[in-house]
């Protein structure tokens, strides 16, 4: 793995826990429909705004430009909207463990589905980093004892859509290698659908605030980065590269909470895992 492409799946998974960090606060003041009314259009307005300096439309395919716009349905619109109603039920940090199967949907569509293969020193520091995440989930799992099944199913149907859309997206950029395009139909399907979706359901909840409203566009600025670096990494690597290491955002979320919110609730089960994920991206790192 090269560095370019390490760094840039890092800071999308730290945009991404960003993201994830600041959705509580703004949750206080608005419902999930109504904070992804704000913030995935002010995603897509920042894209479309640059869009004619960054997006070469004159390589317009429309066969990507379809996937692209389809993979908006799910990530970021079908996410964004489940984990919302997580973070409100369970917590940022709960809700970004549960998250940590990602990558499984993301690797075993691309093998299926675009034939990519995972040499015997990948496939051991997958599954070492996944064993990380894995004690991490376990040890939040373990603080919030009350929550059932189907909130669990919150995150967790959240972490297939979003797995499921990067070989999608993958296999749009091959006919059209541009993230920015990709990141900029998807925010503009997503942006449309969360909208309608808000102007049928959204009448009830929390009324709109000015800091709710600021929250999220706080929020909607962190993940629009994130897709699009994500994007970007995907243009220049293997998803069973890239989906491991963007995997890492329970982790980082973990980590903000911890310096910056100051939830010392830090265990030696989660110690544990936080060692043995970093050693998993370490060995991804070298090869």
């Amino acid at each position: 793995m090269t560095l370019q492409l390490f760094l840039l799946a890092m800071a999308s998974a730290s945009c991404f826990a960003v993201g994830i960090v600041l959705a509580p606060f703004g949750l206080r003041h608005l419902s999930a429909l109504s904070g992804a009314a704000v913030s995935v259009p002010t995603s897509a307005v920042l894209l479309l705004t640059a869009s004619p300096l960054t997006v070469d439309w004159q390589h317009w395919d429309p066969h990507s430009a379809a996937i692209f716009a389809a993979g908006g349905l799910f990530y970021p619109a079908g996410v964004t909207l489940l984990n919302f109603a997580g973070n409100r039920r369970l917590g940022p940090n709960l809700t970004a463990a549960v998250g940590n199967v990602t990558p499984l949907f993301a690797i075993a569509l691309a093998i299926l589905f675009l034939g990519e293969t995972l040499r015997l020193e990948q496939a051991a520091g997958i599954a070492l980093l996944f064993l990380g995440l894995a004690t991490i989930a376990a040890d939040r799992l373990r603080s919030h004892p009350g929550a059932s099944l189907w909130l669990l199913g919150l995150p967790l149907l959240a972490a297939a859509l979003r797995g499921g859309a990067q070989p999608l997206v993958k296999a749009g950029l091959a006919g059209w290698p541009d993230a920015f395009a990709a990141a900029t139909l998807a925010y503009a399907v997503s942006a449309s659908v969360i909208l309608l979706a808000y102007l049928l359901l959204g009448r009830g909840g929390p009324a709109r605030t000015l800091p709710g409203i600021l929250w999220f566009v706080a929020v909607g600025t962190a993940n629009g980065t994130s897709l699009l670096l994500l994007y970007m990494a995907l243009s220049l690597g293997a998803v069973s590269l890239v989906a491991p290491v963007f995997a890492c955002y329970p982790l980082i979320t973990y980590a903000i909470n911890r310096l910056l919110l100051r939830q010392r609730d830090v265990t030696p089960r989660g110690i544990l895992g936080i060692v043995l994920t970093v050693a998993g991206v370490v060995v991804l790192l070298a090869l």
